[in-house]
């Protein structure tokens, strides 16, 4: 059970929430200030003080005064008009996490909502309850205006849930749950919506999944280098510990470690006196992007714990600014950055599958890892597949927080496309799984023309887990389903 209070909302507990199904609980101390700001608004309502999204329209609309009698029909309107998403949906498990990430900012006692729209997310989360959320039509500040309509769709009983995979519709949900749709009051529609929980939630499934891959990457960059005798003296913790990067250091220490008794790499001047660089600077390549992993890390943890809805409300609601914690720009970085990271780990990855494939790079392996050259093709095309994706991940990896585009009638006139940029890192994460689930299956074939009683036991219990899923490249056959076996093998 994890309990929510609005600030000190983890990754390691997102993972459990989001991959164990862990369930949630609400803090009772922040559900007293959330009720205190809830009475805020009822007395702005009723004192008929002018505030923004309270009793007034939105965007350019903010000059325009709402009467009393329309404040909840505002709310209603406001999420209907801005649920205009559009292409594929985000993955169920990322619409998890925006529910949980949107009530957990609710939870801070800034927003004026009531703790009954609070608690019915809790019961989403628990009841794995999750909305149906177009990917596109964000354009990252003013908050993810477009997905978080559709999440909040749910709640009032217009939008559509999963279930087994298919979408269905939140009011029949809500029928065989024994509840009814909420009812939106003043203030509850923008406080829904005001955010970055769509960027923050899928920069939550980019970054679990990154780390894991990271640490992956070295298991397979260890198989790598026992098929081609790689010299570990590369590794040796003086030459990192001479630049002095902590990531780096660690990355050739868990390297040395996976390679620990190996009888199949080599020492300097044995064989040949260096390695080409993907193997030689696997410290230095894999620990700049276990960098920009701290980085990201960093700064999600404080996003998921941010409040960033607009007004905020402040003193018991003496004082209700308006500002601009919605807009996405941290995290539209954080996501670009990730992108390149994690491309270059598939880069890198390439290269290596090149050395174990090309007969004039593999150390007498055989041209392809085939069987018979000529008539069987091997790994040929294993490489064409992954050239081809880490081709189409520096297209991807284009930073998409350098775009803005006026909107609003110029009001929203600089945006951060930072959901954008989110979602690119996730294509490229998955290209970076199926790169190194290539690497993983030539590696094993090639550790199989080398005497596996001779490799690293740690390495050798990881070529005996893939062998249990795929065989090595013995004679050719439908190699994508190997690649698929093996991407499912690296997944969280």
């Amino acid at each position: 059970m994890v309990e929510l209070t609005g600030d000190s909302l983890t990754l390691k507990q997102m993972e459990e929430i989001l991959y164990n199904d862990d369930k949630i609980t609400l803090n009772s101390d922040a559900l007293a200030r959330v009720k205190k700001s809830r009475e805020a608004v009822e007395n702005i309502v009723q004192n008929d003080r002018t505030v923004y999204g309270i009793n007034t329209g939105f965007g350019k609309f903010s000059d325009v005064k709402i009467d009393e009698k329309d404040t909840k029909a505002l709310q209603l309107h406001l999420i209907r008009s801005h649920a205009c998403g559009v292409g594929e949906p985000f993955p169920e498990v990322v619409s998890r996490a925006m529910v949980v990430l949107r009530l957990n900012a609710l939870m801070k006692g800034f927003s004026g909502i009531r703790a009954d729209v609070l608690e019915r997310f809790a019961y989403m989360v628990n009841h794995k309850i999750h909305p149906v959320i177009p990917q596109q039509g964000s354009l990252g500040a003013s908050g993810d205006l477009a997905p978080l309509s559709h999440l909040a769709l749910v709640l009032v009983g217009e939008g559509f849930v999963w279930k087994d995979g298919k979408p269905i519709s939140a009011k029949d949900v809500w029928r065989e749950h024994g509840l009814s749709p909420i009812v939106l009051e003043a203030k509850e529609g923008l406080a829904l919506i005001n955010g970055t929980q769509a960027m923050t939630a899928q920069g939550v499934v980019n970054y679990l999944e990154a780390e894991k891959l990271a640490y992956d990457s070295e298991w397979i960059a260890a198989m790598t280098m026992e098929s081609l005798k790689g010299i570990t003296d590369a590794f040796h913790p003086a030459i990192h510990e001479a630049r002095g990067y902590a990531e780096q250091i660690s990355v050739a220490e868990r390297m040395l470690e996976w390679l620990k008794g190996s009888g199949l790499t080599t020492k300097q001047g044995e064989l040949r006196v260096q390695d080409a660089y993907s193997i030689r600077c696997i410290p230095q390549v894999h620990g700049a992007t276990f960098q920009v992993l701290s980085y990201v890390k960093e700064k999600l943890e404080i996003e998921m714990n941010a409040a960033t809805d607009n007004p905020l409300i402040f003193d018991d609601g003496e004082i209700v600014v308006s500002g601009g914690n919605f807009h996405g720009q941290p995290i539209a970085f954080a996501m670009d950055f990730l992108k390149i990271g994690m491309a270059e780990l598939a880069n890198i990855s390439e290269r290596r599958i090149e050395r174990l494939v090309n007969p004039q790079l593999n150390e007498g392996l055989p041209p392809f890892l085939s069987s018979e050259p000529g008539l069987q093709s091997g790994a040929m095309i294993l490489q064409y597949s992954a050239a081809s994706l880490v081709s189409e991940n520096k297209t991807l990896a284009h930073p998409a927080s350098v775009d803005s585009i006026p909107s609003s009638g110029n009001q929203e006139d600089h945006v951060s496309m930072g959901t954008i940029g989110s979602r690119h890192a996730y294509q490229i994460i998955k290209n970076v799984r199926n790169v190194l689930a290539i690497e993983a299956l030539c590696a094993m074939t090639a550790c199989m023309y080398r005497n596996v009683e001779n490799m690293a036991p740690r390495t050798r219990e990881k070529l005996e887990a893939l062998r249990d899923i795929v065989s090595p490249i013995d004679q050719d056959r439908i190699f994508a389903a190997d690649i698929q076996k093996i991407e499912q093998f690296l997944c969280i």
